[in-house]
């Protein structure tokens, strides 16, 4: 989609407006805890698979145990779902999921 902003001379400056803008980061690439996968593949996973460095896929796979879930990724959905589907390859369980906002 694209917006095109125009002017309109009939609205104040200091008028409320309500504004429509479109963002490519409204999604969150989750993956959920389970009693199956280590974290060591859990951590490999990410770091192959979502760019990850290693402390910070170690951080999302404490967060992935203690919480049962976690974001580890936003973005748009085209850029999240052939990762989500890389994931799920490994056996890992993995959605995406829209940003509430």
């Amino acid at each position: 989609m694209n917006f095109t902003a125009t002017y309109n001379p009939d609205l104040a400056p200091d008028s409320d407006v309500d504004v429509l803008t479109e963002t490519e980061s409204n999604y969150s690439l989750v993956v959920w805890n389970d009693e199956v996968n280590t974290f060591e593949w859990v951590i490999e996973t990410l770091i192959e698979i979502c760019g990850h460095q290693q402390e910070q896929a170690e951080q999302c796979a404490m967060l992935i145990h203690t919480k049962g879930k976690y974001a580890v990724k936003n973005g748009s959905y085209d850029e999240l779902k052939p990762q989500c589907d890389a994931i799920t390859d490994r056996k890992i369980g993995a959605t995406i999921e829209v940003i509430a906002g």
